[in-house]
């Protein structure tokens, strides 16, 4: 059956329905003369008359009565589904899984999903491993993968390279990237290679590393154990730089960079719980730019 065949039976039923094409046009929000030939275009097409119309009312015919008690029930499941989802959009529900590493989940995913979650009941998120099956992934730059969107959800950051007093007490501090091959240093099992760079000029240091570490919380630990130096993220020890507990060097070759992006595949349908997400991750990000 043609697509606009369906405008045909919705406006019969209407019609019966309503007893009449005056009430019909209003409701359908059509002229009575287009209403009236839509309904011949049935008629005519199906070769059968489906209401008998007299000066006063409209009433279905026999094979009217017949199709009437066939499509109305159908045509109410299809209003209920549409008030369904729009209940969803009032109530939205659903699970999302998403990738991020353990400092994009603490100052990034899980500031928005507390404020998130207690509004909307009915959302689960789970919180994986930026490696596992996601609906999405946090990750750092913003290098697109095919069929892949990439949105904007932090400011810049910065590395730094930092170690505790006790350290420097026993060897002096590096001034040149280079001379960090001379240190202790304190890897991620990510990768041993540090990237540097002053006016335009980068600088890549493939140090070796006495200890790896799993992540930055790690390195962090070891840096204030007084084991060496490591290379984290600015904002992972800005409160131990400020105590003194760990000493900054090499800050002028420590340029921004481009911050946390969500990815997620471009056909993925945005379903309400991962639409309101989206939202609330870009609002924090244009909250969070300077």
């Amino acid at each position: 059956m043609a697509r606009e065949n369906f405008n045909e039976l919705l406006a019969f039923v209407t019609v019966a329905r309503a007893g009449s094409f005056t009430r019909a046009a209003a409701e359908l929000q059509v002229s009575q003369s287009a209403l009236s030939h839509t309904i011949r275009a049935l008629e005519t097409r199906i070769d059968l008359r489906l209401l008998t119309r007299t000066t006063r009312s409209v009433a279905p015919t026999e094979a009217g009565t017949r199709l009437l008690a066939t499509l109305a029930p159908r045509f109410q499941e299809i209003e209920a589904a549409l008030l369904a989802v729009t209940h969803l959009r009032e109530h939205p529900a659903g699970s999302l899984r998403i990738g991020a590493p353990t400092h994009a989940a603490a100052t990034i995913l899980l500031p928005v999903l507390a404020r998130l979650l207690p509004r909307y009941p009915d959302i689960r998120v789970a919180i994986v491993a930026p490696d596992a099956p996601c609906d999405a992934t946090i990750r750092l730059g913003e290098h697109l993968a095919r069929d892949t969107v990439a949105l904007p959800i932090g400011r810049d950051l910065r590395m730094a390279v930092v170690g505790a007093p006790g350290y420097f007490a026993r060897v002096p501090a590096p001034a040149l990237p280079q001379q960090l091959t001379s240190h202790s240093c304190i890897a991620l099992r990510t990768g041993a290679a540090w990237t540097f760079a002053r006016d335009g000029y980068p600088v890549n240091v493939r140090v070796d590393a006495q200890l790896v570490c799993e992540n930055a919380a790690q390195a962090r630990l070891a840096a204030l154990a007084g084991l060496g130096l490591a290379w984290v993220l600015e904002d992972v020890v800005q409160e131990d730089m400020a105590r003194g507990t760990l000493v900054r060097v090499l800050e002028d070759w420590c340029a921004p960079f481009a911050g946390y992006h969500l990815y997620y595949p471009q056909r993925r349908p945005h379903d309400a719980a991962f639409a309101l997400l989206l939202d609330a991750l870009a609002n924090d990000a244009a909250t969070d730019r300077p």
